[in-house]
């Protein structure tokens, strides 16, 4: 499946950066996150991204035009220099396209832009490009195929230290409770499409705004609830948390590094090695 990457927005929360580099081209740890987002997808076999770029094309354009397998992976030197020899490989066998959406343009104008690129999909993969999970696509995927639905998506519980207040008209207090106990959810940012998304964008409407609520209109929206890592690296404090994770040698999204089975494949594993045949719904 093709995975639509967003790339091209402006960062604002994340201004230090930003303002001299695209959001995605932000480090954690020594690697770009669009990098490690990247690496993630193709663990489980999706190897093909359409980045919708804007703000700085260039940077990350010029990235990849010089990508140095080197610098990511083990490799042998000999004969003084003249011989390298890598031991292994990141990008060799991906297919990346690269087109301008635009410097303003929403996420739901970005993905009408590339809807030419991903037309013989029957399902496609999408991501903000700003966040990190160690979620099992291949059984959320596996679970979207299951439904009739037009849009799905990974819902997580916020990360954040706020509370939730209730209280009346005169301003009495009637109730003070975490996002976490409050049984709230987020989106986070991981989405899988049918082709049948292009006909609920309009032109200028937000993604998850009007094209989502008519979905929910028709029961057609699939939301996929994951209760393990999840991380969004929208300031200072959350790339510096994502950055000690690098530090630690085992950061949770790195599902790459982890040693798996070829034996008794289970039915997410069978989606993530191409085993898995994709069904229609009318």
């Amino acid at each position: 499946m093709k995975v639509v990457l967003f790339c091209g927005g402006l960062g604002m929360r994340l201004r230090d950066y930003s303002e001299e580099i695209p959001k995605p081209m932000v480090n954690v740890g020594h690697r770009p996150i669009i990098w490690h987002l990247m690496k993630y997808y193709a663990h489980f076999g999706h190897k093909d991204f359409v980045l919708c770029l804007g703000h700085k094309a260039g940077y990350i354009k010029n990235y990849f035009l010089h990508y140095d397998e080197c610098m990511s992976n083990d490799f042998v030197l000999t004969e003084g220099g003249a011989k390298l020899e890598l031991i292994n490989k990141d990008i060799q066998d991906w297919r990346i396209t690269f087109t301008d959406t635009g410097l303003e343009t929403n996420i739901g104008g970005r993905l009408r832009k590339v809807q030419r690129l991903v037309e013989n999909e029957e399902v496609f993969l999408a991501n903000y490009t700003d966040n990190l999970s160690d979620l099992d696509l291949g059984k959320m995927i596996e679970q979207f195929l299951e439904t009739d639905a037009v849009a799905g998506f990974l819902c997580v519980k916020p990360n954040v230290s706020c509370h939730f207040v209730q209280s009346n008209a005169d301003g009495q207090v009637t109730g003070i409770v975490s996002p976490q106990k409050a049984g709230i959810w987020t989106n986070g940012g991981f989405f899988v499409f049918r082709q049948a998304i292009f006909g609920y964008l309009r032109e200028g409407e937000e993604l998850i705004e009007e094209p989502f609520h008519r979905l929910i209109e028709e029961g057609k929206l699939f939301a996929y609830r994951h209760d393990g890592f999840w991380a969004c690296m929208d300031t200072f404090k959350e790339k510096k948390q994502l950055d000690d994770l690098i530090l630690s040698g085992s950061p949770p999204w790195q599902l790459w590094d982890k040693q798996e089975s070829a034996v008794g494949l289970s039915p997410s594993a069978r989606v993530n090695s191409g085993q898995f045949k994709l069904v229609a719904h009318a």
